[in-house]
């Protein structure tokens, strides 16, 4: 697949997108946050980092996550095909739309996964062994309460200094989700022997659990959400 042919080089040089996120074991809870929600329902999210493959194991792995999909956000509903948006010349980036309970978990608290076990954030245009436009960290807001946690949970973490580099995660409205290939979804989960996903996105999973104990769910019971 396009975008996964450099995946050799970069397991036997132990370049993954796991490296480099050593201090990001040290992540604050976010300073702003949405209220958990007295009644239970059903929000969502929108993210991108990286291939979407490992970013919906991840999520699909999250206490409170009712449903992942994997699927495209950043450009138009008639180039969000993998063959175009692997050009990277889309405006698209491979993204994961997240159903979640808000009585279970915030959307700060999506954030802090997100930011701390998901993806490298200090990364640009690129995750691991995948690079390009397609593979860039961005959080796509549905609403002004999405825009104002996202900013704010960004620049506490840059004023604190949590990672080696700088953050260079956007932050941009939602103008559209279009999921992915069917073949794409639930990768991980029907695949887990592939290299790709043992070298890149298993071990993500595996720190979510080692970090995240109390939000760690081992298999996701899917409720059946309206995309």
């Amino acid at each position: 697949m396009k975008g996964r042919r450099f995946l050799t080089l970069f397991a036997l040089t132990g370049l993954t997108a796991c490296s480099a996120m050593a201090s990001s074991a040290n992540l604050p809870d976010p300073s702003y946050d949405a209220p958990k929600s007295t009644a239970h329902g059903t929000e969502t999210a929108v993210l991108a980092g990286g291939c979407f493959w490992g970013m919906q194991s991840v999520f699909e792995h999250v206490r409170g996550v009712r449903q992942v999909w994997a699927g495209y956000s950043g450009g138009d509903a008639n180039t969000a095909h993998y063959d175009d948006v692997s050009d990277g010349n889309t405006g698209h980036a491979e993204s994961i739309k997240v159903a979640f309970d808000p009585a279970v978990i915030s959307y700060g608290q999506l954030l802090k996964v997100y930011f701390a076990v998901a993806h490298d954030p200090t990364e640009l245009n690129r995750q691991g062994p995948d690079a390009g436009t397609q593979y860039r960290s961005e959080i796509f807001y549905a609403s002004p309460e999405q825009q104002k946690i996202a900013e704010s949970y960004k620049a506490q973490l840059s004023a604190a200094k949590v990672f080696d580099s700088s953050i260079v995660t956007l932050v941009q409205p939602l103008k559209g989700f279009y999921p992915a290939e069917s073949y794409h979804q639930d990768y991980a989960r029907i695949h887990p022997d592939d290299a790709y996903i043992v070298i890149n996105d298993a071990p993500k999973v595996a720190r979510l659990k080692q970090l995240f104990p109390a939000l760690y769910q081992p298999e996701q019971t899917v409720v059946d959400v309206q995309l």
